[in-house]
């Protein structure tokens, strides 16, 4: 039976749920055993796009239009597109000789479903107690203008970012993104805790126990809508744009870490003063790791929040070894599509010299995959380019022929 892929937004995670409990039959006075059963979504990959085949026994289907409905959440899904997996237990001989007793004959079971290892969630890294490291900075709220105020208090705009993973049973195996989410979290906590607060990076107010980070709020627009939104900006708010972006990304690079997924729509600007905001640095790695290919087995990030770390020892974690994944086409660099990168804070500069050129010509680009890897350009990808042309040309240059790295020295300073 085919269904098309739930309308619902595929971040919501599958809830494992305890049902009823079963007592196998056991002869003699030895204790029941009791056994809990989860439901988790079994799906098999069709070649028709965006089409998904949930597979259900005949057994199971009758079981569950003959039991009763289960307490469901906003983020379970209805027995319908459940199938049950039963959690293993020990199993005993009850007596029975398999060596002196070879006419014994044993019912044949059938094949058990995967079985289900609940994986280890990213909110371990808020879990109580939370890191001091994580904590809020001094004063958090000092460059942020209240939306209220009280006779004893101020209200202030937030966003809290909390981690959302997958589960997903895909042709017979358990996936899950866990780890993934994980290791941008932690990504992301490096850098708010590392860097000194600056003005184009989204300002860190803190942690909630349990729940995620908590963020500045802003108020604004993403630089794909500013920029090709009519009439085109002007060359005054071009250069403006450039150098509040370079501002923030050599600021990002004097802590040796990188942005890793840099593009129009990882930027903000803000609606008030109109101030270039960094955000979402979960691609973030550190130029002093040892990186390994994105295609080998992921780093696992849970091994570093074992860890114990003290007030007196207030130390992140760090990972020595991490993986550089591609981020947002075209943005990202072709020595990281082609999983060769060694060096991030270089491929920061080509990402940003697409945005130049998209801030340029007031417009969006695009460039083949397959050419992009190669280091080919399109050869009409500086048309309309008047300001940025020489730069944006030296910032999409290959990265071991002389591709201009991000300086603070390059920003532009106009007379006007």
């Amino acid at each position: 039976m085919q269904r098309p892929a739930f309308n619902r937004p595929f971040s919501n995670a599958i809830t494992v749920t305890p049902t009823e409990q079963r007592t196998p039959s056991i002869p003699g006075p030895a204790p029941p055993l009791r056994q809990k059963t989860m439901h988790v979504k079994r799906v098999t990959l069709t070649s028709k796009k965006n089409w998904w085949m949930v597979e259900m026994d005949d057994e199971e289907e009758n079981m569950n239009l003959n039991s009763a409905p289960l307490n469901s959440s906003v983020n379970s899904f209805s027995s319908s597109e459940e199938t049950a997996v039963e959690q293993p237990y020990n199993t005993y001989n009850h007596g029975v000789d398999h060596v002196h007793h070879t006419d014994h004959k044993f019912d044949q079971s059938p094949p058990p479903s995967p079985i289900y290892n609940p994986p280890r969630h990213p909110t371990s890294i808020f879990s109580f107690p939370t890191p001091t490291a994580y904590s809020a900075p001094p004063n958090a709220t000092a460059s942020l203008t209240p939306m209220a105020h009280g006779s004893a208090s101020e209200l202030f705009k937030c966003v809290v970012k909390k981690p959302d993973v997958i589960q997903l049973e895909i042709n017979g195996e358990m996936q899950s993104n866990a780890s993934d989410v994980t290791v941008q979290f932690l990504a992301e906590l490096r850098v708010y805790t590392t860097l000194a607060r600056h003005r184009n990076i989204c300002a860190f107010l803190g942690s909630l126990e349990n729940v995620g980070m908590v963020l500045e709020y802003l108020d604004g627009r993403t630089l794909y809508d500013v920029i090709i939104a009519r009439p085109p900006l002007s060359t005054d708010q071009k250069i403006d744009y450039h150098n509040q972006l370079l501002d923030g990304l050599t600021h990002l690079h004097s802590y040796r870490l990188s942005h890793g997924d840099l593009s129009l729509l990882n930027v903000q600007v803000t609606a008030r003063s109109n101030t270039i905001k960094l955000l979402d640095f979960g691609r973030s790695v550190s130029a002093d790791s040892i990186f390994k290919s994105p295609d080998d087995e992921p780093v696992d990030p849970f091994v570093d929040l074992q860890r114990k770390y003290s007030a007196a020892t207030p130390k992140p974690p760090t990972m020595n070894v991490e993986q550089i994944h591609p981020g947002t086409r075209p943005f990202s660099a072709p020595e990281i599509l082609r999983g060769e990168c060694q060096d991030p804070l270089l491929a920061d500069a080509y990402s940003f010299g697409m945005i130049l050129v998209c801030l340029d010509r007031c417009e969006s680009i695009d460039v083949k995959p397959w050419d992009q890897r190669k280091d080919k350009l399109p050869q009409d990808l500086f048309d309309g380019c008047e300001y940025f042309l020489e730069r944006a040309k030296e910032y999409l240059r290959k990265w071991d022929a002389g591709r201009r790295r991000l300086v603070k020295t390059d920003m532009i300073h106009t007379t006007s």
